[in-house]
């Protein structure tokens, strides 16, 4: 895929959500989301704070390492839900819209080649993209369901699950269970009905399913026994139990 249409992707991926909580009464941005003690207003400012730091990674990346230092300072307090519960409804949105147009310009001019500096490893600029779409969403999907709306899956899961195939050997990591190189095949049913694979086709370790479902999981919205993913060998198996796409501590969905 082409950097422009990464994006392309992204920026739909952020519209889709925008027309969720664009029309919301301000009381209903007080919902309860299933992230424990955030409401969907914590979750949009979750992903503007967010989206500021990462226009600001690709524009600037001198201003983001001194800015990281100072949000890695502030722990354990979550400087990222501040401004949610600071402001109104409507200053949040228009906030988060003004920060994604940020990203999304900062991407659109910035050195392809380039490695982005994070809050982990720096990363290619597509690989950066990826993961920004993988959050939002994930929030989406919270977000979506505190106000009981389904959310038709589109081809942008493969990007999700694209990321949460690559994180396994930094869940593994995370969870302080050994490297294990064994290929693990996968395959996913998209959501028109094509097939997406990865690993090698002749591996016992296997996951196979629907990709909504792997992307749920791996993003820990469900929990590997809460899907519908047919899961065959041990390598496979220790994976999918403690799959995390996102970056920071291990958790896990119960």
């Amino acid at each position: 895929m082409t950097l422009p249409a990464m994006i392309a992707d992204l920026e739909s991926e952020q519209d889709s959500l925008d027309q969720i909580v664009a029309d919301l009464e301000s009381s209903r941005w007080l919902l309860a989301t299933e992230s424990p003690t955030w409401t969907i207003a914590d979750q949009i400012s979750h992903l503007q704070f967010f989206d500021e730091r990462a226009a600001l990674a690709l524009s600037d990346p001198e201003a983001f390492v001194l800015d990281r230092k100072r949000i890695i300072a502030a722990a354990p307090h979550d400087l990222s839900v501040d401004l949610g519960r600071q402001v109104s409804a409507a200053e949040l949105l228009q906030a988060w819209r003004n920060s994604r147009r940020s990203l999304i310009h900062a991407a659109s001019i910035v050195d392809p080649t380039v490695r982005v500096p994070w809050y982990g490893p720096s990363m290619a600029v597509k690989s950066f993209l990826t993961a920004r779409l993988m959050e939002c969403w994930a929030h989406g999907e919270d977000v979506a369901s505190a106000v009981s709306m389904h959310r038709q899956p589109t081809s942008r899961l493969k990007h999700v699950a694209h990321i949460g195939v690559g994180a396994r050997a930094f869940s593994l990591m995370i969870n302080q269970l050994p490297e294990d190189s064994r290929s693990i095949r996968v395959e996913l049913s998209a959501p028109d009905g094509e097939l997406w694979t990865w690993g090698d086709e002749l591996s016992d370790q296997r996951v196979t399913g629907e990709a909504i479902d792997f992307c749920l999981v791996v993003t820990q919205r469900k929990a590997l026994h809460q899907s519908q993913l047919t899961v065959m060998g041990d390598a496979a198996t220790s994976w999918m139990e403690i799959a995390q796409a996102f970056a920071g501590a291990p958790t896990r969905k119960t």
